[in-house]
Order: C-alpha cells, then structure tokens, then sequence
C-alpha cells in the first residue's frame, strides 16, 4: 500500500503489519527492513519504511501511575490526548507536549518531542525514565540512563532507527488547573520579537507566530504568547466551576483534500493580516484554556487536506543562539522573496541540551509550512545553505526532502550515530524510507 507520514508528501510504497503482542512483533523484526509507526503524524517519510512498516497503535495500555512522583508507565502506542484526559482532571500534565495531542508516546520519544517550554523544561527524553525496547535480536530490553546508557540515549531523538520502543516510564508534572494565564504582544520585526523572548525567558511557555509575507522594517513582524498555568485564585467564576476543562470539540473537519488553488501567496496575505490584526486588537491578558494554548490546529480535524492531494512540506531548523538574528533575518528575506505561499510560521527559543541525535541546540528555531510545489522545493534548497552557513540543523521529524549532503554537512553527529547502529547491528534492521534517503 501507499503511505505517507502528515504532510502527505512523499507517499511510499510499503507493507503495513500491525502486531498485537510482543511475540507478533518480534517475529516481525526477523525480517528486517522495517520501522516502528505511531500514528503517522511525523511530517515527512521518517515512520513509513520502503521495505515493512510496523503499526504500534495495538501497544495501548496505560500500566500503571505513582500518584506521587507523577510518573506513568505507558505502552508506545498510547495517544497524547489519551494520557492528557486521563490524567489532567487529577492535576497532571505532561512536562513536555508537542504542537498536537494526536502523537504517540513512542513517537515522541523517537522524535525527542519540543515544546513551547524547551528553554526551561528541555525536551521530553529528560522526562523518560526507563524504555523496553525490541531489538534487532527480537529480544525486548530495557535500558535507562544507567542500565544500558548508549541505547537509551541513541534512541530518544533516534527516529526509530535503535530498535522498537514498546513501553516507557516517564514523568508528568503537577498544575493547579487546565487555564493558561496567556500574555499576546506584538512585534514590530524579528529583531524586536527576540528581545521579547530573552526579556521573558523565565516564563514559562512562549511561541511566536511570523508573517513571512512582509519585508523590509516590517520584516518577521509577529504576535507573540506567552503562557504560565493559572492556579486556581486566578480564575474567574465560571471558570472555577471547570477547573480542568476537556477540549472543546473540534470547530471543522476538512472532509476531502482541498483544490491547491485555494491556497496561494494572495489567500496567504489575507490570512496573515486577519490573524496579526486580530491578535493587535485582543492583546488584553487572559485565561485560556490548555487546548486552545498548546493544540490550536486540533480543532480542525484533517487539517493536512486544506493543501490538497500533493500535500504541504515544512521547513524546520534551528540555529545556535549567537548567529540566530542574522540567519533568521536571511531565511525572513529569501521566503518573502521567494513568491511562495507560507501558511503557518512559529518562531520558538529553545534552551541548552546535550544529546546524542536529539534536534534540540541552544538557539532559535523556526518552522514555516509551504504548499508542496516545484516553488517550495527549490526555496528549500537556498534555505537548506543558509541554515549550513550559520551552523545550524534539521528536525527530521518533519523533513521530507533533504538532501544526503546537505543532511551530512549539518550534522557531526551522524557518524557517531552510524557507527553506533553498525556496531549494534541495526543498521540492516530498522531503516525508514528517510534513513536510506539520508544514508543512516
């Protein structure tokens, strides 16, 4: 069958197999050539494999929780939103949740998963405890940060490529209530939005969305967000009388992929001045609620269908905090140039992290979504050397189409990851149709 990972771009011709069990699964990495998918919202062509594709969505059990240190052991194939509705109402929540609720656990151990919390709280695998992991020898092992190390630490961050993750331990943190005290300032370029994130970086959460569409003082213009969890003598009435509200049910569902036309450089001019203007005027301090904060694109369901059949890419990088102004500001200027359609732009600070394969550096990273067309991927290409001049990387949870030599030149950790995988031998296990794309 033909899959593809959320962006709908590049669809792969592969076997599907969804075990049940942790003997079905080990007779599958017998034969080898396959990878581990969640629920396919990585972007790109990372948890689809050209040979077998393993479907971990049966693994869905939540095992256990300590009510008081806040960890869950959880199977990998258990929802985000799952955990979140479970545990929320009781005063947990994860430390550390990506830009969907729609992942797997798995999937965001594999792809070592950011938040709007990165330069305070780190990314998810310092909430991990413990993996169980199905190896290349079909046996399941555990490994930790003290028990079997050099796993544990390839394979957060590891796109799946260490073996197949089946259960984890690991940390949820404990808030007062389901409100977010959200502070919304406007940004009259890129320069004067990243002084607004080093003015507040000791608040907790922070994002900003970018108008890649404007140019010259106006250039990177952006509404920026900050958030901290509201406890409870800071909501309002009706507000206490929903202290840990459930997410508001989901306000469209694209049904079929949209006509490409629909999206264009015009209708995205129109959408970046409604959104900017809207936030100008509404820019009063306010609760709001958990879902609306950290998941706005849940609420429309299928979401990916508005670029129509050929799907959308998106270009994600992070470069080192000294160098992030000037190489923001050349990225701003090529895509304003460029006479794309970006839709979606989110500017974020990330913090220090010392990992093996993670995306993570301390810096600034920017992802911006393009309608997947020949435009798009030739401005790919001049981002791509932009992002290399100034020392920075990819995240490839949602690249698509990387190069091998530009992959190799952004990264110095490749080799150590392939020497790792060949000296494991898992190198001729688990590959996805991006590893061999990307030779790793």
């Amino acid at each position: 069958m033909k899959l593809s990972g959320w962006a709908k771009h590049p669809k792969i011709n592969t076997k599907l197999h969804r075990p049940n069990n942790i003997n079905e699964l080990s007779s599958l990495v017998s034969s080898g050539d396959l990878i581990a998918r969640g629920n396919g919202r990585s972007y790109g062509d990372s948890s689809v494999s050209l040979g077998n594709t393993i479907d971990m969505r049966s693994f869905n059990r939540l095992i256990s929780f300590d009510e008081n240190s806040g960890r869950l052991v959880a199977e990998s194939g258990v929802i985000l939103g799952d955990v979140i509705k479970t545990f929320f109402p009781k005063g947990w929540f994860p430390a550390v949740v990506p830009g969907t609720k729609f992942v797997t656990l798995g999937g965001m151990v594999a792809a070592d998963v950011h938040g709007k919390n990165h330069h305070l709280d780190g990314s998810f695998g310092g909430h991990i405890d413990w993996l169980d992991i199905v190896c290349a020898d079909g046996k399941l092992r555990r490994c930790s940060p003290t028990s079997d190390p050099e796993l544990f630490s390839w394979t957060i961050g590891g796109m799946g490529l260490t073996g197949i993750i089946v259960r984890l331990a690991f940390r949820l943190q404990r808030v007062s209530s389901g409100w977010i005290k959200q502070k919304t300032m406007i940004a009259k370029n890129i320069s004067e939005v990243m002084e607004f994130f080093e003015k507040y970086k000791s608040t907790k959460y922070s994002v900003a969305w970018i108008d890649c569409l404007q140019s010259g003082r106006s250039l990177g213009r952006s509404v920026i967000m900050l958030g901290e969890h509201s406890d409870k003598n800071e909501l309002q009435k009706d507000q206490l009388r929903n202290v840990y509200p459930a997410p508001a049910k989901a306000l469209i569902n694209i049904s079929l992929n949209c006509p490409a036309i629909i999206l264009n450089r015009w209708t995205a001019r129109i959408f970046n001045f409604i959104y900017f203007w809207k936030a100008k005027l509404n820019q009063a301090n306010k609760n709001i609620d958990w879902n609306s904060y950290f998941f706005p694109l849940d609420t429309i369901i299928n979401w990916n269908r508005l670029y129509g059949k050929r799907g959308f890419l998106q270009f994600q990088c992070v470069i080192p905090i000294d160098r992030s102004r000037d190489a923001m500001e050349r990225l701003l200027i090529a895509i304003a140039q460029s006479n794309t359609s970006p839709f979606l732009a989110v500017l974020k600070k990330l913090g220090h992290q010392d990992s093996h394969f993670s995306f993570p550096m301390h810096g600034y990273t920017l992802a911006v979504d393009f309608p997947a067309n020949e435009k798009t991927f030739n401005l790919m290409k001049m981002l791509e050397l932009i992002v290399l001049e100034y020392g920075g990387r990819f995240y490839l949870a949602k690249e698509a189409c990387m190069s091998r030599h530009v992959f190799e030149k952004s990264d110095q950790r490749i080799e150590k990851f392939r020497h790792y995988r060949k000296k494991t031998g898992v190198a001729s296990t688990f590959m996805s149709a991006q590893s061999s794309r990307l030779g790793l």
